[in-house]
């Protein structure tokens, strides 16, 4: 392949990339925010909407490094999230490292549950509990559990719907990486 092939196929990932983070930059459902706020945050829907906003994001992550076809997909979507973060109007400039360190230990946490499966304890529920622990309510009801699982599940149905659309759809054992197909 040409220095010039090589440039367009390069520049059509990032695309692709850029096109997975403007999804994962979207604003939470209101009634998601609103129920977290009140069930989570003790009230306070700002910090209910920033948990949202950064479970999507990081999801869109956890989803592209597990789910993509190529190892170097999770790369670009994290460096396009990180450049779409880095330019979000929603965050003072004097707040961005905050907010980075805020994103990047959800997204440390939220990858060590999807990585890291407790046998008998769903994953969305793991996740679920994730969420409420950093809107400040480690203490969940049955309730709480079942509609914090239904709305992080979707999230990631959506990460990886968004994905597939972008990058194609892998279709491989879950022991061998897209990578050892090359060798």
């Amino acid at each position: 392949m040409g220095a010039f092939a090589e440039w367009r196929a390069e520049h059509a990932q990032r695309r692709r990339a850029a096109a997975v983070a403007r999804v994962a930059m979207a604003e939470p459902d209101e009634d998601d925010v609103r129920w977290l706020a009140e069930r989570g945050a003790g009230g306070d829907t700002d910090h209910a909407r920033w948990e949202w906003r950064y479970a999507r994001r990081a999801f869109a992550i956890v989803v592209a490094q597990r789910d993509a076809l190529d190892d170097r997909t999770g790369s670009l979507v994290a460096a396009a999230v990180a450049r779409a973060m880095a330019r979000d109007p929603l965050v003072d400039s004097a707040k961005r490292a905050v907010a980075a360190r805020q994103f990047n230990d959800r997204l440390a946490r939220y990858a060590d549950v999807i990585r890291d499966r407790t046998p008998g304890l769903p994953t969305a529920e793991q996740l679920t509990r994730a969420l409420f622990a950093f809107a400040g309510q480690p203490a969940l009801t049955p309730v709480d559990i079942a509609r914090g699982s239904a709305a992080v599940t979707a999230m990631l149905a959506e990460a990886h719907d968004t994905l597939t659309a972008q990058f194609g759809a892998a279709s491989l054992p879950p022991d061998v990486a897209p990578s050892a197909l090359v060798r």
